[in-house]
């Protein structure tokens, strides 16, 4: 076991993003795979609340799978002028996203929650980072298309790969832009365990 890791249980991931897989896998975390099987609908609110909706319904949903385990749930969302970036459907709306996004500034919202029904624990919260891109020709937004990078992220990149080059500046959790802001998360687990 991990010495980051409170707890000797094997945690469940309920999710298919192999982002947050490769940060547990980086913290040391024993972990297994169980992607919920939650649709995500879009929803009105505040960002952190929707990011917490998600990870809380992903989490509560393998719980029910896994009661003898924690059980992780999570969700993040890109934000920039209160307009969501989701995932882009096709290579124009991912020009328009990053287009959007070229030298100014947005916010990756990152919901986290954590269900662990035989123990009775359960926790939730939201954390945010703030991100800003440099001016981006059109010819690299394109040329970032091309790698077929940005098809499955929301906001159409990812920081973690190819798009490390658009990214000028972030303020906040870098891993919570990669998909879970695990510092706090392990924290936020040990302190439900007093």
């Amino acid at each position: 076991m991990s010495f980051w890791y409170p707890v000797e249980t094997e945690l469940v991931l309920a999710s298919r993003s192999p982002r947050r897989t490769e940060i547990l896998k980086l913290a040391g975390i024993p972990h297994r795979v169980y992607p919920s099987s939650v649709e995500e609908k879009r929803m009105d609110g505040l960002p952190a609340d929707i990011v917490v909706h998600w990870a809380q319904k992903k989490a509560m949903n393998m719980a029910s799978v896994f009661p003898d385990s924690p059980v992780l749930g999570a969700d993040t969302m890109v934000f920039q002028d209160n307009v969501l970036l989701g995932k882009p459907s096709d290579a124009e709306q991912a020009f328009e996203m990053l287009s959007s996004l070229s030298g100014r500034w947005h916010t990756v919202y990152g919901g986290v929650a954590l269900a662990w029904h035989s123990r009775e624990i359960a926790f939730a919260f939201s954390e945010s980072t703030r991100v800003k891109f440099r001016e981006l020709s059109e010819s690299e937004i394109k040329a970032y298309i091309a790698t077929g990078e940005p098809m499955d992220k929301a906001g159409a990149y990812g920081i973690q790969g190819i798009g490390c080059v658009l990214v000028e500046k972030v303020e906040g959790c870098y891993f919570n832009v990669m998909g879970l802001p695990i510092s706090r998360f392990l924290e936020s687990f040990r302190s439900s365990l007093v």
